[in-house]
């Protein structure tokens, strides 16, 4: 059986920093798990966007309870406006573990866009 939790969060603006953390209920994250991702523009797309890692630094742990996902500027440059999917599998288990969700969000382009390297 599947469900569906719709959650209110943070828009990716297309140029800017992207961060989202994701909490569990449970002690999920130990600091010696990994993670990866991928960001694709529908689930069914064939291209990768950008991938997620841990070792890349764009999979942080914070806790045992929370994960924040970061997607630099060059990242989010490179969408179009819309929406992306993405969803993490831990990778230091035998076998890899999927985490058992998949986020679908917004894509947008702000009024004020700098150049990747940001500043005015």
């Amino acid at each position: 059986m599947s469900s569906v939790q719709v959650q209110e969060g943070p828009v990716i603006l297309i140029g800017y920093e992207y961060r989202l953390q994701l909490q569990a209920e449970a002690d999920l994250f130990p600091e010696e798990a990994s993670f990866v991702g991928q960001v694709r523009s529908a689930i069914t797309a064939a291209t990768v966007v950008a991938e997620l890692s841990t070792a890349a630094g764009s999979v942080l742990r914070v806790d045992v309870r929370t994960l924040e996902i970061v997607l630099a500027p060059a990242v989010t440059a490179s969408l179009a406006p819309g929406g992306v999917v993405l969803d993490l599998v831990r990778t230091d288990l035998e076998p890899d573990r999927h985490l058992g969700f998949v986020l679908e969000i917004p894509v947008a382009l702000p009024v004020t866009r700098f150049a990747v390297s940001g500043g005015l």
